[in-house]
């Protein structure tokens, strides 16, 4: 979403469902989930509680949709080094890892919205979780289908083991106990690469 540089004026601009969406998901970053409240979010986006509930019928419908557009975020990303690197799937592969790795700094300071907002929602049939299980089945399809693409022969565990390491580095991030992510999280993922392109029997690429 837009950031937060000039807010008071861009804020006026915004129509009251963008107004209210642009300030859950600062408030939600910056204070979790939990702590927010309908009120806090109605005076930052310049609103009230009734306008909200106008647009959202609950709290929960508000953080749900707020994950939508993150998650949105991450599948455009994957349109966009697919169009990039249009019948390349390796490189398409490293340019989803460069686009993490890229994100991480983000992640040290604020946290990764969705391992932030699992850890506040325990309840699997709350709506924001549903939307995060949705968008990681969708990233794994994604990915997997990169990997069948890119002629590792098994593109199920590739995919699997790219998300291990994708994941474990924002996570690492987040709790600051590994330096050098970004660097690690690219290495990584270029030795998976390497070695599910190995021959069978062949040593293949260390990952480090």
């Amino acid at each position: 979403m837009t950031s937060t540089a000039g807010r008071p004026s861009r804020v006026a601009r915004l129509p009251p469902r963008e107004r209210i969406l642009d300030a859950a998901e600062e408030l939600f970053h910056g204070e979790g989930i939990r702590r927010v409240g309908v009120q806090a979010i109605a005076e930052k986006a310049e609103t009230t509680k009734a306008a909200i509930y106008r647009h959202f019928e609950t709290k929960d419908a508000l953080v749900a949709e707020w994950l939508r557009i993150v998650a949105a975020d991450y599948q455009a990303a994957f349109d966009r080094v697919e169009t990039q690197y249009a019948d390349r799937p390796r490189e398409q592969i490293l340019a989803m890892a460069r686009f993490i790795a890229e994100g991480l700094p983000a992640i040290s300071h604020r946290g990764c919205p969705f391992i932030n907002s699992i850890a506040e929602l325990p309840d699997r049939a709350h709506p924001a979780r549903q939307v995060i299980e949705e968008h990681k089945a969708r990233q794994t399809r994604r990915l997997t289908a990169m990997c069948a693409e890119a002629g590792l022969p098994d593109p199920e565990q590739a995919a699997a083991e790219i998300t291990f390491v994708l994941e474990g580095a924002q996570v690492s991030t987040q709790n600051g106990s590994i330096d050098r992510a970004g660097e690690r999280l690219m290495r990584f993922v270029a030795g998976i690469l390497d070695q599910h392109s190995s021959p069978p029997g062949a040593s293949g690429t260390n990952a480090g």
